[in-house]
C-alpha cells in the first residue's frame, strides 16, 4: 500500500529533512507538509478530504467522475480539485486528476501557545 503522510512542518524543519535526505538519511515514504494547522485545514477541509479519499488508488479521474463518487455538483468539486492542485496535493496526467496513494496519514501535534 502506498501511503502518504500529511503533516505540519516548519521551513526549518524541512531543510532539516532535506539535508538528511541529502545525507542518505531520508526518512521512507511520501510526505506533504504544511507551515501550520491552519494551513492544513485550510486547504484539507472536509470536503475535500473527502474528495482525496474517493480519489485513493483510484489512477487518473476526471472531474465528473470525482463528483459523481463524493455526491456534489461538479462546479463545487472543481473549485476543491483546483485547490488541491494549486497547493501540490493532486497531480493533473492527460487522462484526468491523480492523487497517486492508497492511503492518507495526517501527522502533527497541537502545542500550547507561548
Amino acid at each position: 500500500m502506498k501511503t502518504v503522510t500529511i503533516g505540519v512542518q516548519s521551513l526549518v524543519g524541512a531543510k532539516a529533512r532535506l539535508a538528511d535526505a541529502m545525507k542518505g538519511n531520508a526518512h521512507k515514504g511520501a510526505r506533504i507538509d504544511f507551515a501550520s494547522p491552519e494551513l492544513l485545514w485550510r486547504v484539507l477541509a472536509p470536503n475535500r478530504l473527502e474528495i482525496l479519499r474517493s480519489m485513493c488508488g483510484a489512477g487518473p479521474l476526471a472531474l465528473r467522475e470525482i463528483a459523481r463518487r463524493v455526491g456534489r455538483d461538479v462546479k463545487g468539486v472543481h473549485t476543491d480539485v483546483h485547490a488541491l492542485l494549486a497547493a501540490g496535493v493532486v497531480d493533473r496526467s492527460e487522462e484526468g486528476f491523480v492523487f497517486p496513494f492508497d492511503a492518507i496519514r495526517v501527522d502533527f501535534t497541537l502545542q500550547a501557545a507561548a
